[in-house]
């Protein structure tokens, strides 16, 4: 690994764990039944960028244990929500285009989060993962699809310097 890579991998975490900071004043958006995680647009990057796959990984952990304060999942959270996204980082950086790219996060995160979240806030499996399969394909769709032009227009903006 270089510094350029661990670099960017480094800013996408600490954009992530903003992103998830800045909506703590919002109630459980970000860790409820009912998930909107913004930072979960960035999920799309590794489409385009190899050192988004840790530093999704990194700024979800992160994020996670100062979530768990609020969120009361625990260990669960911290380390099955992490490796979670992990996956879903690995998985996206091998899809052919946006569409396919956007699946792994919507579909593990909805599947996989869902089985912890309904468990500790007693709502039904199928109706929490309505609202976080829900709103991680919000998140990952309109956050992701401005994600990937913001970094599309950068790297072009640095390429010519």
């Amino acid at each position: 690994m270089n510094t350029k890579y661990l670099t960017k991998a480094s800013l996408i975490a600490g954009v992530y764990i903003v992103l998830v900071l800045i909506q703590v004043p919002m109630g459980n958006l970000a860790f409820g039944p009912i998930q909107l995680r913004i930072a979960e647009g960035l999920t799309l990057l590794p489409l385009v960028e190899q050192a988004a796959i840790p530093g999704l990984f990194i700024g979800c952990l992160l994020s996670n244990i100062i979530l768990a304060f609020y969120s009361g999942f625990g260990l669960v959270d911290i380390i099955g929500g992490s490796l979670v996204t992990l996956l879903a980082a690995n998985l996206t950086s091998k899809m052919p285009n946006k569409v396919l790219g956007a699946m792994p996060p919507i579909l593990l995160n909805g599947f996989i989060v869902s089985i912890w979240v309904s468990y500790y806030t007693n709502i039904n499996y199928w109706i929490t993962w309505l609202g976080i399969t829900g709103g991680e394909a919000a998140s990952v769709i309109i956050f992701g699809l401005i994600t990937l032009s913001v970094h599309s227009k950068a790297t072009r903006y640095i390429d010519k310097m």
